[in-house]
């Protein structure tokens, strides 16, 4: 693999390469690693297994020690690759609270936000094939 991002580079084996491959990627392909799966419902009614997680959309925790809990997606750090969900909080030893960062990988969108006109051609365009 080369020394900054390589488009042509496939997979590899080699963890070190694989995170390598994450940390180094360009935010536009960041961006796709911020895909969780749709529930059972907006599966069969998008025909879409995952889609991008936006801030606004209503999510559950399906792992982690925040398991089953849900709450409305308030920040995605796209650069980190992180999620940032309400009432996820963890607190600190100061007793201040925080926002717990989770990987997109591990929520179950149940609700999606679709203020942006975008997203719901996306979503139609990919559902007639």
């Amino acid at each position: 693999m080369k020394a900054k991002f390589s488009k042509s580079w496939i997979r590899s084996k080699q963890p070190r390469k694989q995170r390598k491959y994450l940390v180094n990627a360009p935010l536009h392909i960041k961006s796709k690693f911020l895909h969780a799966h749709l529930s059972k419902e907006l599966r069969a009614k998008y025909k879409k297994r995952s889609i991008r997680v936006v801030t606004g959309d209503k999510v559950k925790v399906m792992r982690g020690q925040f398991k089953g809990k849900e709450g409305k997606v308030e920040r995605v750090d796209l650069k980190k690759s992180k999620v940032y969900v309400t009432k996820i909080e963890k607190e600190k030893i100061d007793g201040s609270k925080t926002m717990y960062p989770l990987y997109a990988s591990n929520l179950l969108i149940l609700d999606l936000k679709l203020d942006d006109k975008k997203r719901i051609e996306r979503l139609k365009r990919t559902g007639e094939k």
